[in-house]
């Protein structure tokens, strides 16, 4: 037999973070009798007087969010990281070890208004959005050193507000996944004399196959190592290095692929399509005066949704003990996003 990826089992690989993952495009025809569960019927009020997200009404902490008109930023009032707090001792013990973890965690509303998101918001207050993200990313990249901006979208990502914000924590120390990116980038840029993720941008605007937007700033595409079931990654046709980085026609070209984007996404099982989406680009703080040529802004958007609104991909048993798999091939993911129309369905 010939080995053909849309059939066979093979394993990718993932350059960014040195991992396998394991593809089984056979395990997509078998039947299903797995899980289902009932889509939400999502019917959200403009304004929520319980909400703690909306304007004039008094959070849990006892802070009143005041009647903003545009996007809105605060403190997170139960934050994961502090600013100030007392440190642990240094140790060098291999088996036992603590840092010091210092940051901060703030909230940013898109809107002031509940029932609205990027398909049924202007072009102009998605760009304003942006601006936003890039003005907290180096607000913040001045004293940390690293900033993630991230959104849960959906009650199956945990986002218990239906409120349109996201989050940015900035912390002190270099998490975990930029940690494995940042050596892996380095690494690549060492060996051949240029950034990986724009030779990535170069290779997959000559194949095509896995590209579901492209324009004359970015092309958002399901990477070839893609875990998630659609997957996808926004990566910059010129290199920029940092959100900060971005000029105005990337910024106002971002906001119409975001809102392309999310419109297929939305499209593929008529349903708000849950997801954690974030960016990640060169590291901030101290490290601004360090050489960051190795690395590419680039954002990531991980839907756990399989075959339909309610069947969602759960990476247990095999994901969390041996290796990532997925069944669906990043090209037929693709392929089926890129399908999808670019506005959203009524």
């Amino acid at each position: 037999m010939t080995f053909n990826p849309n059939e066979h089992q093979h394993l990718r690989y993932n350059p960014l973070k040195d991992e396998w993952v394991l593809v089984s495009p056979h395990r997509a025809l078998r039947p299903w009798t797995g899980q289902t569960e009932k889509p939400a019927v999502e019917k959200v009020p403009r304004f929520d007087p319980s909400n703690p997200l909306c304007p004039g009404v008094i959070r849990a902490s006892g802070i009143q969010t005041p009647k903003y008109e545009s996007t809105y930023v605060f403190t997170n009032d139960f934050p994961a990281l502090l600013e100030e707090g007392p440190e642990p001792e240094h140790s060098d013990d291999p088996l036992f070890q603590t840092r010091a973890a210092k940051g901060t965690c703030r909230v940013i509303c898109y809107h002031p208004h509940s029932d609205v998101y990027f398909t049924n918001l202007s072009l102009g207050q998605v760009v304003d959005i942006i601006r936003e993200w890039i003005n907290q990313t180096r607000e913040l990249g001045k004293r940390f050193v690293w900033v993630q901006l991230f959104e849960n979208r959906g009650a199956m990502m945990g986002c218990s507000n239906p409120h349109p914000h996201c989050q940015i924590w900035a912390s002190s120390f270099l998490p975990n996944e930029p940690r494995i990116k940042e050596l892996n980038l380095r690494k690549y840029y060492d060996k051949h004399g240029r950034p990986m993720l724009q030779d990535y941008v170069k290779r997959e605007l000559q194949n095509k196959e896995r590209i579901v937007i492209e324009n004359e700033e970015w092309i958002v595409v399901v990477p070839y190592w893609a875990v998630w079931p659609f997957e996808t990654m926004v990566l910059p046709k010129r290199q920029i290095q940092r959100f900060t980085d971005a000029d105005g026609a990337q910024i106002e070209t971002l906001a119409k692929t975001l809102q392309t984007l999310v419109a297929k996404y939305d499209n593929i099982f008529k349903c708000n399509f849950p997801y954690s989406m974030g960016w990640h680009g060169a590291p901030t703080g101290e490290k601004l005066k360090e050489n960051q040529a190795h690395w590419t802004f680039h954002g990531l958007y991980y839907p756990p949704l399989l075959r339909s609104a309610s069947v969602k991909k759960f990476m247990v048993g095999y994901e969390m003990l041996a290796q990532s798999q997925r069944d669906l091939t990043a090209e037929k993911a693709a392929a089926v996003l890129r399908e999808q129309p670019d506005l959203r369905f009524e």
